[in-house]
Protein backbone atom coordinates (compact mmCIF):
# COMPACT_ATOMS: atom_id res chain seq x y z
CA UNK A 1 0.00 0.00 0.00
CA UNK A 2 1.06 3.73 -0.35
CA UNK A 3 1.13 6.11 2.17
CA UNK A 4 -2.19 8.43 0.96
CA UNK A 5 -4.09 4.73 0.68
CA UNK A 6 -3.11 4.55 4.45
CA UNK A 7 -4.57 7.49 5.24
CA UNK A 8 -7.69 7.17 3.78
CA UNK A 9 -7.82 4.23 6.07
CA UNK A 10 -7.29 5.75 8.66
CA UNK A 11 -10.11 8.36 8.17
CA UNK A 12 -12.56 5.96 7.24
CA UNK A 13 -11.87 5.03 11.15
CA UNK A 14 -13.14 8.35 12.59
CA UNK A 15 -16.48 10.18 12.56
CA UNK A 16 -15.03 13.57 11.70
CA UNK A 17 -17.15 15.71 12.69
CA UNK A 18 -14.52 19.32 12.30
CA UNK A 19 -13.02 18.40 9.30
CA UNK A 20 -10.57 22.07 9.77
CA UNK A 21 -9.47 20.73 13.88
CA UNK A 22 -9.37 16.94 12.49
CA UNK A 23 -6.82 18.30 9.73
CA UNK A 24 -4.93 20.35 12.28
CA UNK A 25 -4.25 17.51 15.04
CA UNK A 26 -3.65 14.80 12.52
CA UNK A 27 -1.85 13.94 9.15
CA UNK A 28 1.31 13.46 7.32
CA UNK A 29 4.33 14.70 8.03
CA UNK A 30 6.61 13.11 5.95
CA UNK A 31 5.65 11.14 3.04
CA UNK A 32 8.80 8.88 1.61
CA UNK A 33 7.03 7.84 -1.56
CA UNK A 34 7.58 4.36 -1.01
CA UNK A 35 5.54 1.51 -0.57
CA UNK A 36 4.51 0.52 2.76
CA UNK A 37 4.83 -2.78 4.05
CA UNK A 38 5.70 -2.05 7.75
CA UNK A 39 4.07 0.07 9.95
CA UNK A 40 5.68 1.14 13.40
CA UNK A 41 3.39 2.55 16.37
CA UNK A 42 4.37 4.96 18.98
CA UNK A 43 3.11 7.41 21.66
CA UNK A 44 5.92 10.20 20.37
CA UNK A 45 7.82 10.94 17.16
CA UNK A 46 11.65 11.56 18.56
CA UNK A 47 14.99 11.16 17.02
CA UNK A 48 15.13 8.16 19.12
CA UNK A 49 11.95 6.54 17.86
CA UNK A 50 12.80 7.24 14.76
CA UNK A 51 16.33 5.16 14.52
CA UNK A 52 14.46 2.26 16.60
CA UNK A 53 11.66 2.33 13.48
CA UNK A 54 14.81 1.90 11.35
CA UNK A 55 16.28 -1.03 13.15
CA UNK A 56 12.93 -2.95 13.12
CA UNK A 57 13.00 -1.91 9.11
CA UNK A 58 9.43 0.11 9.03
CA UNK A 59 8.39 2.03 6.00
CA UNK A 60 6.13 4.38 7.96
CA UNK A 61 5.73 5.13 11.34
CA UNK A 62 2.23 6.00 13.23
CA UNK A 63 2.59 8.31 16.04
CA UNK A 64 -0.37 9.58 18.38
CA UNK A 65 1.94 12.84 18.98
CA UNK A 66 4.27 14.79 16.57
CA UNK A 67 7.38 15.53 17.32
CA UNK A 68 6.44 18.59 20.05
CA UNK A 69 6.92 22.01 19.36
CA UNK A 70 7.73 22.94 22.97
CA UNK A 71 11.15 21.04 21.91
CA UNK A 72 12.44 23.54 20.07
CA UNK A 73 14.01 22.19 16.50
CA UNK A 74 13.06 18.65 17.19
CA UNK A 75 11.11 18.96 14.69
CA UNK A 76 13.07 20.06 11.95
CA UNK A 77 15.64 17.45 13.14
CA UNK A 78 12.77 14.39 12.93
CA UNK A 79 12.19 14.82 9.24
CA UNK A 80 15.56 15.00 8.58
CA UNK A 81 16.11 11.89 10.22
CA UNK A 82 13.02 10.69 8.42
CA UNK A 83 14.26 11.69 5.20
CA UNK A 84 17.77 9.96 5.65
CA UNK A 85 16.02 6.72 6.68
CA UNK A 86 13.19 6.77 3.89
CA UNK A 87 10.36 6.45 6.42
CA UNK A 88 7.06 8.51 6.51
CA UNK A 89 5.36 9.54 9.54
CA UNK A 90 1.59 10.27 10.34
CA UNK A 91 0.54 11.28 14.03
CA UNK A 92 -3.38 11.33 15.09
CA UNK A 93 -3.97 13.19 18.42
CA UNK A 94 -7.24 14.78 19.69
CA UNK A 95 -9.34 12.80 17.37
CA UNK A 96 -7.74 9.78 19.03
CA UNK A 97 -7.96 10.98 22.71
CA UNK A 98 -12.02 11.41 21.18
CA UNK A 99 -13.03 7.77 19.38
CA UNK A 100 -14.28 4.78 21.04
CA UNK A 101 -11.13 2.97 19.65
CA UNK A 102 -8.33 5.12 20.98
CA UNK A 103 -6.14 6.32 23.92
CA UNK A 104 -9.15 6.80 26.53
CA UNK A 105 -11.03 4.13 25.82
CA UNK A 106 -8.57 1.53 25.68
CA UNK A 107 -7.05 2.27 28.80
CA UNK A 108 -10.84 1.92 30.34
CA UNK A 109 -10.71 -1.18 28.53
CA UNK A 110 -7.76 -2.99 30.07
CA UNK A 111 -8.43 -1.48 33.31
CA UNK A 112 -12.15 -3.39 32.94
CA UNK A 113 -13.88 -0.67 33.42
CA UNK A 114 -17.26 0.93 32.07
CA UNK A 115 -17.64 3.90 30.31
CA UNK A 116 -20.13 6.07 31.76
CA UNK A 117 -19.54 8.91 29.82
CA UNK A 118 -17.15 11.52 27.50
CA UNK A 119 -16.09 14.76 29.00
CA UNK A 120 -13.24 17.40 28.83
CA UNK A 121 -14.93 18.55 25.96
CA UNK A 122 -12.71 20.85 23.51
CA UNK A 123 -14.12 21.89 19.80
CA UNK A 124 -16.56 19.36 19.28
CA UNK A 125 -14.37 16.39 20.65
CA UNK A 126 -13.84 14.90 24.55
CA UNK A 127 -10.47 14.37 25.83
CA UNK A 128 -12.24 12.39 28.70
CA UNK A 129 -13.96 9.80 30.51
CA UNK A 130 -15.92 9.19 33.54
CA UNK A 131 -16.17 5.32 34.31
CA UNK A 132 -17.22 2.23 37.14
CA UNK A 133 -16.49 -0.79 38.12
CA UNK A 134 -19.46 -2.58 38.27
CA UNK A 135 -17.68 -3.93 42.08
CA UNK A 136 -16.13 -1.57 44.25
CA UNK A 137 -12.34 -2.50 44.67
CA UNK A 138 -9.35 -1.26 46.85
CA UNK A 139 -7.40 1.58 46.36
CA UNK A 140 -4.22 0.41 46.14
CA UNK A 141 -5.46 -2.97 44.44
CA UNK A 142 -6.11 -0.20 41.62
CA UNK A 143 -2.71 1.48 42.16
CA UNK A 144 -0.98 -2.42 41.32
CA UNK A 145 -3.25 -2.87 38.34
CA UNK A 146 -2.27 0.71 36.81
CA UNK A 147 1.61 -0.23 37.36
CA UNK A 148 1.23 -3.58 36.14
CA UNK A 149 -0.73 -2.33 32.95
CA UNK A 150 1.61 0.38 32.17
CA UNK A 151 4.84 -1.58 33.03
CA UNK A 152 6.53 1.47 35.14
CA UNK A 153 5.85 2.69 38.61
CA UNK A 154 3.09 5.44 39.10
CA UNK A 155 2.65 8.34 42.08
CA UNK A 156 -0.02 8.22 43.65
CA UNK A 157 -2.18 10.14 46.34
CA UNK A 158 -4.90 8.69 49.00
CA UNK A 159 -7.72 11.82 50.09
CA UNK A 160 -10.10 9.65 51.36
CA UNK A 161 -10.85 5.65 52.78
CA UNK A 162 -13.69 5.27 50.29
CA UNK A 163 -13.35 2.19 48.04
CA UNK A 164 -13.34 3.17 44.09
CA UNK A 165 -16.10 3.13 41.90
CA UNK A 166 -16.18 5.86 39.88
CA UNK A 167 -13.65 7.05 38.44
CA UNK A 168 -11.91 9.54 36.00
CA UNK A 169 -9.44 9.74 33.32
CA UNK A 170 -7.49 12.01 30.74
CA UNK A 171 -5.12 10.17 29.20
CA UNK A 172 -1.99 12.44 28.68
CA UNK A 173 -1.71 15.88 29.64
CA UNK A 174 -4.59 16.34 32.68
CA UNK A 175 -2.96 17.79 35.13
CA UNK A 176 -4.28 21.22 34.74
CA UNK A 177 -7.16 21.67 37.89
CA UNK A 178 -9.71 22.55 34.98
CA UNK A 179 -9.32 18.92 33.98
CA UNK A 180 -9.27 17.64 37.46
CA UNK A 181 -12.48 20.05 38.34
CA UNK A 182 -14.84 17.75 36.34
CA UNK A 183 -13.68 14.27 38.06
CA UNK A 184 -14.83 15.91 40.97
CA UNK A 185 -18.54 17.52 39.69
CA UNK A 186 -19.09 13.86 38.70
CA UNK A 187 -18.27 12.47 42.21
CA UNK A 188 -15.58 10.40 41.49
CA UNK A 189 -13.24 8.34 43.58
CA UNK A 190 -9.80 8.78 41.92
CA UNK A 191 -8.64 10.60 39.31
CA UNK A 192 -6.11 9.16 36.56
CA UNK A 193 -4.19 10.78 34.22
CA UNK A 194 -0.61 11.33 33.02
CA UNK A 195 0.84 14.56 34.26
CA UNK A 196 0.34 16.63 37.67
CA UNK A 197 1.81 19.82 39.07
CA UNK A 198 1.80 21.19 42.98
CA UNK A 199 -1.99 22.71 41.84
CA UNK A 200 -3.03 19.02 40.73
CA UNK A 201 -2.10 17.52 43.96
CA UNK A 202 -3.26 20.37 46.46
CA UNK A 203 -6.52 20.60 44.50
CA UNK A 204 -7.04 16.92 44.81
CA UNK A 205 -6.60 17.25 48.76
CA UNK A 206 -8.90 19.95 48.52
CA UNK A 207 -11.35 18.17 47.24
CA UNK A 208 -10.96 14.35 48.53
CA UNK A 209 -10.29 12.72 45.75
CA UNK A 210 -7.91 10.60 45.17
CA UNK A 211 -5.12 11.01 42.64
CA UNK A 212 -3.13 8.50 40.15
CA UNK A 213 -0.69 9.62 38.47
CA UNK A 214 1.13 7.70 35.30
CA UNK A 215 3.05 8.93 32.54
CA UNK A 216 2.11 11.07 29.59
CA UNK A 217 3.67 8.25 27.24
CA UNK A 218 1.97 5.15 28.26
CA UNK A 219 -1.08 5.86 29.52
CA UNK A 220 -1.62 6.81 25.74
CA UNK A 221 0.24 4.04 24.39
CA UNK A 222 -3.17 1.59 24.10
CA UNK A 223 -4.73 4.08 21.98
CA UNK A 224 -1.97 4.34 19.14
CA UNK A 225 -1.61 0.36 19.41
CA UNK A 226 -5.42 0.10 18.76
CA UNK A 227 -5.40 2.38 15.97
CA UNK A 228 -2.43 0.29 14.38
CA UNK A 229 -4.25 -2.66 14.72
CA UNK A 230 -7.16 -1.53 13.21
CA UNK A 231 -4.54 -0.70 10.04
CA UNK A 232 -3.49 -4.00 9.28
CA UNK A 233 -6.86 -5.59 10.01
CA UNK A 234 -7.63 -8.40 6.61
CA UNK A 235 -4.49 -6.62 5.17
CA UNK A 236 -2.06 -9.32 4.47
CA UNK A 237 0.42 -6.87 2.96
CA UNK A 238 0.80 -4.84 5.96
CA UNK A 239 2.48 -5.42 9.53
CA UNK A 240 3.02 -3.57 12.68
CA UNK A 241 5.04 -3.28 15.00
CA UNK A 242 5.78 -1.95 18.27
CA UNK A 243 8.42 1.12 18.44
CA UNK A 244 9.72 0.89 21.79
CA UNK A 245 10.38 3.70 24.01
CA UNK A 246 12.09 4.66 27.09
CA UNK A 247 10.17 4.78 30.20
CA UNK A 248 12.34 7.77 31.50
CA UNK A 249 9.22 9.69 32.48
CA UNK A 250 8.51 7.88 35.28
CA UNK A 251 12.01 8.60 36.70
CA UNK A 252 10.93 11.96 36.80
CA UNK A 253 8.07 11.57 39.28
Amino acid sequence: MNVSQIVDKINELFNVTNKEIYTSESGITYDAKRRVKKIGYCVNLTLETIEEANILGVDMMVTHHDAWDEIYGLKEACIKKLEEYSISHYYNHLSLDDCNFGTNDSLLKKLNLRNVKSTHEWEGLYFGRIAEYDEEINFNALVTKIENLLEEPVRYWQFNDKKVRRVGLVCGNGGSTTCLKEAVENNCDVYITGECNLYTIQYAKFKGINLIIGSHTFTEFFGIQSLAWKLIENQKELEAVKVNEEHYEANLK
